[in-house]
Parts: structure tokens; C-alpha cells; sequence
């Protein structure tokens, strides 16, 4: 009876962790779904050729600019998973006819994530965002603006990746750097060595992953 009683307890302390973690998602989802729109879809005609990857990697999560504790829940944009990370060339003119060029991050278990070259700002390293600290350098951040929809205001936003191979992160901000400066010579950005992300803040998820 005693140990029936345990199990009891016990089953009912998961049931209860599961209904906040299930509850606090749901919340953070419904503030975010007003100040995030739904991302684009995955160009119907095909994206650009590959210019590097893919790369496996984990995507980390989606947040706020300016404030990496500022998780995105909507949109499954905050969900972490497995992925594949690619640079995409794009096609003649990037506004005509032809392919599209940008980032596309195919997740597991997660809708497929495309970040197009017009919309991405930057691209750096960061020691870590979400309240998850790896280390100097250990995410691949793109900041990017997600483009207006549905009546939402576009906002910008930084997507942190964390790729298998370290010594694949400083290849792939260089690609997706190359592929801005494709596309707006008069704004090309230094060929050299990934710089570490700028960020407003001094990194608070440190303390708070220690």
C-alpha cells in the first residue's frame, strides 16, 4: 500500500511539471504570436544553389533582439532541435526571376526555418542566448527581420545555432556574410575572421546557466 502510495505521488509530481512546462509554453507563445509574425515559408520554386553545408547542428532557439533571455515561443521559432543548416545562393537580380538565396535550417520535429539573404542583418559568434552558455564563440547567431504578415509588424530577431563541428561555425558566418555582400555590394562586410556578436547587454544568461 505504502509503495502504491509513492507512485501515486510520484506520477502525480510528473503530471504537474508536464501541465506548467505545457501552460508557461502555451503563454509564452500567445505574448510573442503579437510581436513576432509567422516567419516565410520555404520558397515554393526551389532555393538558390548551396554556397556551404549542410552543416548538422543544433538550433538552439529564437529571440527577441536585444535581449537573448527574450525567447520567441510563437511560431515554434523557440523550440529547440536537431538540424540541418545550408547557404543558399540566390538566383539573377535577387529581386527577378530565379532562385532564392539565404539560410535554410531544416529541423527535426520543427517546421523548416527559412531566413532570406534581404532580410538578414548580421551573422557572428555569441558564447550562448536562452539561458544556455556554451563558451566564448560556441553559437552561430543571425540576426534577421522577420518580414510583416498578417497584420503583425515585422521584428527583428537573433537565431542562435550551435553546429556539430566547431570548426564549422566561423565557415558558416563567412558564407552567410559572403552571401550579404553578394547581394548589396556597396554594404560588403569584412572577409576575415567571425567576430564574436554584438549584443546591448553583458551577456545575463551567463549567471543565470552557472
Amino acid at each position: 500500500m505504502k509503495i502504491l502510495a509513492i507512485a501515486v505521488l510520484l506520477a502525480l509530481a510528473i503530471f504537474l511539471v508536464l501541465y506548467v512546462t505545457l501552460i508557461g509554453r502555451r503563454r509564452l507563445a500567445q505574448r510573442t504570436t503579437t510581436l513576432v509574425p509567422v516567419p516565410p515559408p520555404v520558397p515554393g520554386g526551389g532555393v538558390g544553389p548551396v554556397r556551404f553545408g549542410p552543416l548538422e547542428a543544433v538550433y538552439v532557439s529564437t529571440t527577441l533582439h536585444g535581449d537573448w533571455l527574450a525567447r520567441v515561443g510563437a511560431h515554434g521559432l523557440g523550440d529547440r532541435s536537431s538540424a540541418l543548416v545550408s547557404v543558399h545562393d540566390g538566383g539573377p537580380g535577387f529581386d527577378g526571376p530565379g532562385f532564392d538565396g539565404g539560410v535554410l535550417i531544416e529541423r527535426d520535429g520543427a517546421q523548416d526555418l527559412w531566413v532570406p539573404v534581404n532580410a538578414i542583418r548580421s551573422a557572428g559568434l555569441a558564447p550562448g542566448m536562452a539561458g544556455k552558455y556554451v563558451g566564448a564563440d560556441g553559437l552561430v547567431v543571425l540576426t534577421w527581420a522577420v518580414p510583416e504578415a498578417d497584420g503583425v509588424a515585422a521584428a527583428l530577431v537573433d537565431t542562435g545555432l550551435r553546429t556539430r563541428r566547431a570548426e564549422d561555425r566561423g565557415g558558416l558566418v563567412d558564407a552567410v556574410r559572403h552571401l550579404l555582400a553578394a547581394q548589396q555590394p556597396q554594404q560588403a562586410q569584412e572577409p576575415q575572421q567571425p567576430q564574436q556578436a554584438q549584443h546591448p547587454q553583458q551577456y545575463p544568461y551567463q549567471q543565470e546557466a552557472r
